[in-house]
């Protein structure tokens, strides 16, 4: 079995009938945003944040349910997709997840007012159900990925992101988001403010872990949904690099540097960054910076009695680390 169909196996009639809660939540009676949105729903990815909702919400309430839940999980993608959309214009990109996106198939005027429409139709749906405390959490990720967007663009110009800056960083671009999921399936099921608080630090350690993993990928030679060396030509600061720059001579600093902002489409120099990383450890010490984030997600769980729905976050934590794509 798959791990994400065995993660699944706990939840699989609450993801079943979220599915079609999620499309409804959708709809309208403008026949263009119609196919649009069928379109979307038609070309869904792994579904990884609702099911994280699902399954704290019935960690912590042992096995409670409450129709908040799907609501929170239905909030949480709908604004999630509107930002890959919009993200889809900002990249100019004409491909997710393998098809087309929506920008490439409707154009980019389009793909913004589709977006807005998602983005709005996550806000009526907390508000007219009075889900303030729901619609809170969201609200907060959706600033903090704005925020950290920014700042990595404005890092990029001077290459010039520490260590922290680029913790900072994935912890508002990605972590913030899956820990948007975890406090809302805490908070749906009527979670104590502590309960909250502990099951949101717990999305934001299993973010980071998850964004590590996704850097990593910049440096296998796998055959993976990303090419190789793709963040060095767009020039992001990953913790590989990061490492290296920190541990080399002023020389091999400067080389460095000039490689990522001058060289960074040659693909022979890109090639050559890519082994001078490896070879200043870059790769080690990245997997045990990832290592210990999925260890402290580890202790959060440990906290909670034996259940399905725990065994399944267990999967979720390795199966994030594990993955090859």
């Amino acid at each position: 079995m798959k791990p994400i169909e065995k993660i699944k196996q706990p939840i699989f009639q609450e993801m079943e009938l979220f599915e079609s809660k999620f499309k409804e939540s959708m709809e309208t009676k403008v026949p263009l945003l119609n196919r649009i949105t069928n379109y979307i729903v038609r070309r869904k990815g792994k579904q990884m944040r609702p099911m994280f909702v699902f399954l704290v919400a019935k960690m912590v309430s042992e096995g409670k349910f409450e129709e908040r839940t799907y609501r929170g999980a239905s909030i949480i993608e709908l604004i999630h997709t509107a930002t890959l959309v919009h993200d889809d214009v900002v990249d100019d990109s004409n491909r997710r997840r393998g098809f087309f996106s929506v920008n490439a198939l409707w154009k980019n005027k389009i793909a913004v007012l589709v977006g807005d429409f998602l983005l709005s139709k996550g806000l009526l749906l907390s508000i007219d159900n009075d889900d303030f405390d729901l619609l809170k959490h969201i609200s907060i990720a959706v600033r903090e990925m704005s925020e950290g967007e920014l700042l990595q663009i404005e890092k990029a110009r001077k290459l010039d992101i520490t260590e922290d800056v680029y913790f900072e960083i994935i912890r508002q671009k990605t972590a913030t988001l899956i820990a948007a999921c975890c406090a809302i399936g805490a908070a749906s099921v009527g979670g104590s403010k502590e309960e909250i608080e502990k099951m949101r630090t717990f999305g934001e350690l299993i973010g980071t872990a998850f964004q590590i993993k996704d850097d990593l990928f910049d440096y296998t030679e796998d055959k993976i949904g990303k090419p190789t060396g793709i963040d060095i030509k767009e020039q992001k600061m990953t913790l590989p690099l990061i490492y290296a720059l920190n541990n080399c001579t002023d020389n091999e600093r400067k080389w460095l540097i000039n490689s990522v902002k001058r060289y960074n489409r040659n693909k022979k120099r890109v090639k050559e960054v890519i082994a001078f990383v490896k070879e200043k450890g870059g790769i080690e010490y990245t997997v045990s910076k990832m290592k210990e984030y999925q260890f402290e997600a580890l202790k959060i769980l440990e906290t909670y009695p034996n259940s399905p729905y725990k065994e399944s976050l267990l999967t979720m934590v390795n199966y994030v680390i594990e993955r090859k794509i």
